[in-house]
């Protein structure tokens, strides 16, 4: 029978959050803590502009069609979601720096994305063929 036997003294000072450690750590987390209030409020701008575009202009979803419509210079911009393996990202940042078309990093997953463009799946890249009412080409925010 395995029986752990607890911490020694010296363990015990050394974890963070001790009474020992000063309040530096406090500092530095609420210090981080603050922009991502502003980045959250930029997804949210994102997305609503993404939900314009969805509904009155043009997209094309998911890697292959990106890849088409980036050769055939029909893009305006491309969303890229974070967990989008380095390779294939690499590769259309490529293919979008050749047809002079914007790119963005999604602040989100794949499942984030398909989500904000209002689907049941996800998607791991669109470009915008045609933005329609949306703003999102002119006035988009890193995100």
């Amino acid at each position: 029978k395995n029986q752990r036997s607890p911490p020694s003294q010296a363990s015990r000072q050394q974890l963070p959050g001790s009474a020992r450690e000063p309040c530096e750590a406090l500092v530095w987390r609420v210090g981080e803590m603050a922009p991502a209030k502003k980045s959250k409020k930029s997804v949210e701008n994102l997305n609503s502009r993404l939900q314009l575009v969805m509904k009155s202009g043009k997209v094309a979803l998911g890697y292959k069609t990106s890849l088409k419509t980036l050769r055939s210079n029909k893009s305006k911009l491309v969303l890229i979601a974070n967990n989008t393996p380095a390779l294939r990202k690499s590769e259309v940042e490529y293919y979008a720096m050749l047809s002079k078309c914007q790119v963005i990093h999604y602040n989100g997953s794949n499942v984030d994305l398909g989500t904000a463009c209002g689907k049941y799946f996800r998607v791991s890249m669109l470009t915008v063929i045609d933005p329609g009412d949306s703003d999102i080409v002119r006035t988009t925010p890193e995100a």
